[in-house]
């Protein structure tokens, strides 16, 4: 399955108006390396929701993938609560694909259906590891600068 994803190419930084959002990436990447990305994801969310639940860290995020007929695109899910095995949180990307969703929406992710997850520590990003992919598909400059705030490039 295509991955049609939107990416947080700054820390939490909402896209302007216009279609698409220039956040999204539909191509330009490893569909293996991203697969393995949202897999190494779903594999740690236990460790992410130790840090969400015990506040060791800011701006809390977990990635959904929201279907709209056979159409699918990923979002960033900010302000994030867990409760019950589910994520609770607010869509912090414009669409540029589905329609069914938008920006400031409040959704709610089971833990098991996450494409990604993330934080900040100390000027440091934690998780999104569905960027790593991604880093490719930038100007040179950008990739470098993304790298250097990854805690584990």
């Amino acid at each position: 399955m295509r991955f049609c994803l939107s990416v947080l190419l700054a820390v939490f930084l909402l896209t302007g108006c216009g279609s698409p959002p220039e956040t999204l990436v539909q191509d330009g990447y490893d569909e293996k390396e991203m697969d393995a990305a949202i897999a190494k994801a779903q594999a740690t969310v236990d460790e992410f929701i130790e840090k969400l639940e015990s506040h060791d860290g800011e701006s809390f995020a977990v990635k959904a993938p929201i279907e709209d007929g056979k159409k699918v695109e990923h979002f960033w899910v900010t302000g994030v609560k867990f409760d019950n095995g589910q994520f609770t949180g607010t869509i912090d990307n414009d669409p540029g694909i589905v329609s069914n969703v938008q920006a400031g929406q409040e959704w709610t992710i089971a833990k098991g259906d996450i494409s990604d997850w993330m934080y900040m520590r100390n000027g440091k990003i934690y998780g999104n590891y569905t960027m790593r992919p991604l880093l490719k598909t930038l100007p040179p400059e950008e990739a470098e600068k993304m790298r250097s705030m990854l805690a584990e490039p």
